[in-house]
């Protein structure tokens, strides 16, 4: 089983429920959801004129491929509404595979860890909370960055559950 990070996001719609749908379609796939992080609102990031988002991390694992992997991630955003009509544009759902395993793997359709994981302070942060001294290949660990980084623009919802 490999062990896989999650950033999951939305700004369309009942947020909480799209990133609880979005879990409960990948473990419908056969995909092992480990840890979730509390739900986090953050500012849009690339294209700001649109509603905040909604962020979380989960841990999961998986025996399939990152291409195979890939493809479902897609998938379930389909199933759940996901059009792409603009880069970093609004969506019902979002979900970026984060880090692979200890995998870094830079093609054209999938590159992991994520590009943008040290600049998204959405990410390190929920990564923080889950597994602050978790590394990222080439670039550190979670906490480091996000000390780094530091905390603009986001604020940590009151409940953890979702």
């Amino acid at each position: 089983m490999e062990r896989v990070w999650l950033g999951l996001g939305s700004n369309l719609g009942d947020k909480k429920k799209q990133l609880s749908l979005a879990l409960a379609a990948l473990a419908a796939k056969g995909i092992i959801i480990g840890r979730k992080s509390s739900l986090y609102r953050s500012k849009p990031w690339g294209f700001s004129e649109q509603p905040p988002f909604v962020n979380a991390v989960a841990e999961v694992f998986t025996e399939l491929d990152p291409h195979e992997f890939l493809a479902i991630c897609q998938q379930a955003e389909l199933e759940l509404g996901r059009k792409r009509l603009r880069h970093w544009g609004p969506r019902s759902i979002d979900i970026d595979i984060l880090l692979f395993g200890e995998r870094v793997i830079m093609e054209d359709k999938l590159k992991v860890p994520h590009p943008y994981i040290s600049e998204r302070n959405f990410v390190l942060l929920p990564l923080a909370e889950i597994e602050p001294q978790l590394i990222i290949p080439g670039q550190g660990r979670v906490d480091q960055l996000l000390h780094a980084y530091g905390y603009r623009g986001i604020v940590k919802n009151r409940k953890k559950e979702w």
